[in-house]
């Protein structure tokens, strides 16, 4: 019992050690064809469940036709998320046009 308990806190200290940050990548049309980027946080509470502020990639984008939609949880999200408990998790999302 001592031993499966211990194997249990060895598995779960480094499965929450081991996470990484997601990411995803969309592409509308061709992609971004230049270097213009407009960066901002998307709100979720509930370790993400429930949106609160979710930014619009095609308003971003601000009329481009070709753009390039990149949303990831950086370390300062993740750091965020993790002295809130996961109650409070953005995510960032940044348009290339």
């Amino acid at each position: 019992m001592k031993r499966a308990f211990k194997i249990m806190s060895v598995v779960f200290i480094a499965s929450t050690m081991l996470t990484s940050c997601y990411s995803y990548t969309s592409v509308v049309g061709k992609g971004a064809q230049g270097n213009g980027q407009v960066t901002q946080w998307n709100h979720y509470v509930i370790s993400g469940l429930a949106p609160v502020k979710v930014s619009d990639s095609k308003a971003m984008a601000a009329g481009a036709t070709d753009y390039t939609v990149f949303t990831r949880q950086t370390f300062v999200n993740g750091l965020v998320s993790a002295l809130t408990g996961g109650l409070y998790t953005p995510t960032t999302t940044t348009v290339s046009k």
